[in-house]
């Protein structure tokens, strides 16, 4: 259902910290080890080594120098923890069998898969039988020594991995590392360009070659909370060659829109929004519903299980639903005019693919697996409605890819070899797995 509520910035009492509060944000302050040194997290060894002691601020915490100097311990063990929070590369153990288990060829969708891994800082192209096409991989020490533009950020864990990556026709890759930076590479995975800061999850392109990109940013807001930080979150405009031409907050996008109202379950501190997929519509749905007209943007809000649209131009928001899922992930539009969102924890806690309606919310397919307990990913997942009417689903903490039919029959199913965590104990997360279009053009792989 569409909500069409007054303009207005939601209005919550802003209590100060309660005892048991005090005591919560003191244990936080213990964890972070703050007031002391310490070595960063990160732990794949196959990206360079990691430097010891704390790094700087830089721009992942938006802090007023003489507000910074008036911090609390509790106050910093705060925002120590919010810039430590990312996704692990691995988390579930490693299962019996690996590689491509289930190939009928007759019932797929052939092509060339794209999809980034866990245990690597690149991404890799195959074929349908886990045949390597070719890989890309950059480190991220080695993109931070080319362009410092910024000050070191507090811990690299997720420097060592994609987070997501897009590949052009000619080889070009963009990839995002969370909560770090983004790069463009060419086909020989050398340097185009790099930004850092707290780019994070997704990213999407306009027709004109822009990149539509989501940041972060620890902060105190003090309308939310008066004493503790927040994760901010921003879209991010950028051109063609990397330079930054706009950035909007999503959450004064949300408060000066008709659907300031969908913020009224929103944390008081913490990461309020993780907001984690942006696609730009193509205004295929624009005819029912006009918010939904080419060159707006479709965004995914985990914690508050808010998909919406924003105008790009006017840097609001001009659709909201909510209330039908438990921390999703990729909302996309259908060639159909339906959207399908990955529904991380809506099946009793399990996983499910929800297909509806958007002008009625009317649910038309939904996929659960066999069993509830046979699809689960508690942490991203995406998928993608391939042109034959079959799913392609991105498993992300099982490490898996699969392909399913319209009537959820099991196709093609891809299990990750690669291994991640301090001792390869778990089998590396699959973090987006997108099938390309048997024509896709390879000229530059044959050039080789």
């Amino acid at each position: 259902m569409t909500l069409e509520h007054n303009a207005r910035t939601p209005s919550r009492s802003r209590p100060a910290a309660a005892a048991g509060f005090v005591l919560l944000v003191l244990a936080l302050a213990l964890a972070a080890g703050c007031g002391r040194e310490r070595k960063d997290v990160a732990t794949a060894d196959d990206w360079g080594e990691v430097p010891g002691g704390r790094w700087h601020k830089g721009d992942w915490m938006e802090v007023p120098p003489d507000v910074e100097e008036r911090l609390t311990p509790e106050q910093r063990a705060e925002f120590e923890r919010l810039l430590s929070i990312g996704y692990l590369p691995g988390s579930q153990p490693v299962p019996v069998n690996s590689g491509v288990v289930v190939y009928e060829k007759a019932k797929t969708w052939d092509g060339l898969n794209f999809y980034t891994s866990g245990d690597f800082p690149g991404a890799v192209l195959m074929d349908m039988t886990g045949r390597v096409l070719h890989k890309w991989k950059y480190k991220f020490l080695d993109a931070w020594n080319r362009f410092p533009g910024s000050e070191r950020p507090r811990t690299i864990k997720t420097g060592g991995f994609w987070r997501r990556a897009r590949l052009f026709p000619n080889g070009d890759v963009i990839a995002i590392y969370d909560w770090l930076g983004i790069i463009k590479i060419d086909k020989d995975s050398n340097l185009i360009w790099a930004q850092f800061g707290g780019y994070h999850h997704d990213l999407d392109l306009l027709p004109d070659g822009r990149v539509v990109t989501l940041l972060r940013k620890a902060k105190i807001i003090e309308r939310i909370h008066p004493e503790l930080p927040v994760l901010e979150d921003f879209i991010v405009i950028l051109d063609p060659d990397g330079n930054e031409l706009k950035r909007f907050s999503l959450l004064e996008a949300f408060e000066n829109s008709h659907h300031a109202n969908l913020l009224d379950n929103m944390a008081e501190s913490g990461d309020i929004f993780h907001t984690n997929t942006v696609e730009i519509l193509d205004g295929r749905l624009a005819d029912k519903i006009p918010a939904f007209r080419a060159g707006n943007a479709l965004i995914t809000v985990r914690q508050l299980g808010i998909i919406a649209v924003v105008d790009l131009e006017r840097e609001v928001v001009v659709w909201g639903l909510d209330g039908q899922w438990r921390m999703p992930h990729q909302a996309t539009v259908l060639d159909n005019g339906n959207i399908l969102i990955f529904d991380n924890r809506g099946n009793g806690g399990y996983s499910q693919l929800v297909e509806f309606e958007p002008a009625t919310s009317v649910g038309v397919w939904i996929y659960r697996g066999r069993e509830e307990s046979d699809f689960y990913s508690k942490e991203c997942g995406s998928n993608q409605r391939l042109p034959n009417g079959n799913t392609l689903i991105s498993e992300t903490d099982r490490g898996k890819a699969f392909e399913v039919t319209p009537q959820k029959q099991t196709v093609w199913k891809y299990i990750n070899p690669k291994r991640a965590g301090d001792n390869r104990e778990f089998i590396a997360s699959v973090f987006d797995m997108i099938r390309l279009s048997p024509d896709f053009p390879l000229d530059w792989l044959e050039e080789e």
